[in-house]
């Protein structure tokens, strides 16, 4: 077995199923588990589409470029300009849920220990334990993100196991598919592995058979397990009444929520213990692999190395943001799922659109290098969706309609 590519592999699972997946039955609720399920899979092709020409993209460029250098590249400076307000918000959102769960659930693990803290102290103590791995560079975030997988993806199997039973055919019957609109947002962020591959590009020194196979089985592994979980979710738990669903989308809930409300509804010592661990791995493997992500896409942006004043100055700008914005909002977690999902659409949809056409059909970038099947009429229809999207997105959460 290849273990590097394995372990590349995991780190995409890592980065997708995270904070992301525990929001998704929450944003999903009301409209019933067969639109759901249409609705991932749409969403899957179109943000797995956009994964490849991001990985032709960056292949066309020397290594360690990430999507700064891209848009810049392709576009121009008013590229780089839209990659960097767009990359930044999109990342600092992400980082902005996984700390929110990460901190609830670091306090719930404290209490355990009979230490209790306040919550700002949680999120900070969170932010330096496990930022302190990702400032130890790739290999050490790869070696912990295996372990930790292995342990997300048993942990996931042993609580459909255990959840399995308690599903009612009732509740996963009915609902209206127009309220999916507003979990849009939400499902595309939790696909939302594509700033990793400039990356993973680096690490698999631009072997393009490898990266190729990472994409597709990395992002196929997060599909099937969103539709067992949806199922296993929104099958078990009702949609309506106190604890349920829609009460928890209400009231803007976090991971931990999710768990009372499992607790509550199934009686199961087993099923709510076993949850516990898959919660806390999955913030984890998001929260590490986004802020590599992010840490990289920083130190190119900045041009600098990561290591000594300057790699402080790069850790400091990867964790501060996301930290105070907790801080201040504690109650972001769906809010900030729900705004990455706007700033995915323009930077791994929208983006990647705009400049594959312009370097392959005006620079001649693609010559010689791999290319992403479809030609120009997939382009132009990943560039209506991503319009479209958007527009729905902009009018949904922006204006609150």
């Amino acid at each position: 077995m290849d273990t590097k590519l394995f372990g590349g592999i995991l780190l995409i699972v890592g980065t997708s199923i995270g904070v992301g997946m525990l929001a998704l039955p929450i944003a999903m609720a009301g409209g019933g588990f067969l639109s759901s399920t249409l609705l991932l899979l749409g969403c899957w092709a179109v943000m797995t589409f956009s994964a490849f020409l991001i990985l032709e993209i960056t292949l066309w460029l020397p290594p360690r470029s990430n999507l700064l250098s891209m848009a810049r590249a392709t576009l121009g400076r008013t590229g780089e300009i839209v990659a960097w307000i767009t990359y930044l918000l999109l990342l600092y959102a992400l980082m902005a849920a996984y700390i929110v769960s990460g901190s609830a659930i670091f306090d719930v693990l404290a209490s355990l220990l009979h230490i209790r803290f306040s919550p700002t102290v949680d999120a900070i103590l969170f932010v330096l334990v496990f930022g302190y791995i990702v400032c130890r560079g790739i290999k050490p975030v790869d070696y912990v993100n295996r372990f930790l997988m292995l342990a997300k993806l048993g942990s996931f199997a042993l609580l459909v196991v255990f959840a399995a039973p308690y599903i009612d055919h009732h509740n996963l019957l009915g609902g209206h598919p127009l309220t999916l609109v507003s979990a849009i947002m939400v499902t595309l962020a939790s696909f939302g592995f594509a700033p990793l591959i400039p990356s993973l590009r680096s690490y698999f020194d631009s072997d393009v058979r490898k990266l190729r196979y990472c994409v597709l089985i990395g992002s196929l592994i997060p599909l099937i397990c969103y539709i067992i979980w949806n199922l296993v979710i929104l099958g078990a738990l009702p949609r309506d009444g106190n604890k349920g669903l829609m009460q928890i989308m209400q009231s803007g809930g976090s991971a931990s929520e999710l768990v009372q409300s499992l607790s509550y509804f199934l009686q199961n010592a087993s099923v709510t213990g076993v949850a516990h661990v898959f919660t806390v791995i999955c913030v984890l493997t998001a929260f590490l692999s986004v802020s590599l992500g992010l840490s990289d896409f920083l130190a190119d942006g900045l041009k600098v190395e990561k290591k000594g004043k300057s790699g402080s100055l790069v850790f400091i700008l990867t964790f501060l943001p996301s930290l105070l914005i907790v801080l201040f909002y504690p109650s972001i977690f769906i809010k900030a799922l729900s705004y990455a999902g706007i700033f995915c659409t323009i930077l791994i949809i929208l983006m990647p659109a705009l400049m594959i056409w312009k370097g392959r059909y005006s620079k001649n970038l693609a010559v010689g290098h791999y290319q992403v099947m479809g030609g120009k009429v997939s382009i132009v229809l990943l560039f209506l969706v991503a319009v479209a999207i958007l527009g729905l997105g902009i009018v949904k959460v922006v204006l609150g309609y």
